[in-house]
């Protein structure tokens, strides 16, 4: 399955994204141990089990990359050029080793590339829920995306 072109991400847009995933403890820690995040709270069982959450958190990175991750195959998946940033994270709720997540995006405004006639940019919202549709994740993310091949609006070959 590819990505949408930009023409088919019109605000109000909402895909329910197929793949769920369970976060296990090997995510967690080999994603802090490769990014250099010490933080006990990630990957200290036992220092975590002194803090309010009695368990170790799953780094909220991990969570953000993830989510955004599940989004790709229906979303972007050879019809982006290029993220161009986010904007306004939220974890409202903690994610824990065995949390199953799924992801939710709503696009929220697209307008034609003043600079590229064969792209616009879209801005994404994505949510990550985990089991009970508890938001774990939210945020806003901008996309410069490829105009349908055979697009007749620009007048330009892709």
């Amino acid at each position: 399955m590819t990505g949408l072109w930009f023409e088919e991400l019109t605000p109000g847009v909402t895909v329910e994204h197929a793949v769920h995933r369970t976060v296990t403890e090997f995510d967690n820690v080999l994603f802090s141990s490769l990014t250099l995040n010490t933080q006990p709270l990630h990957i200290d069982a036992e220092f975590a089990s002194r803090t309010e959450f009695g368990q170790p958190l799953v780094n909220s990175l991990f969570t953000l990359g993830l989510i955004v991750g599940m989004t790709v195959t229906e979303l972007t998946l050879g019809t982006t050029v290029a993220n161009l940033g986010f904007e306004k994270i939220d974890f409202p709720a903690p994610v824990f080793h065995g949390d199953t997540v799924r992801a939710v995006t709503e696009v929220v405004a697209a307008r034609p590339s003043d600079s590229r006639p064969n792209a616009g940019i879209v801005t994404f919202e994505h949510r990550g829920y985990k089991q009970g549709d508890v938001l774990i994740m939210r945020c806003r993310r901008l996309a410069l995306m490829l105009r349908r091949p055979d697009d007749q609006t620009t007048g330009v070959e892709v």
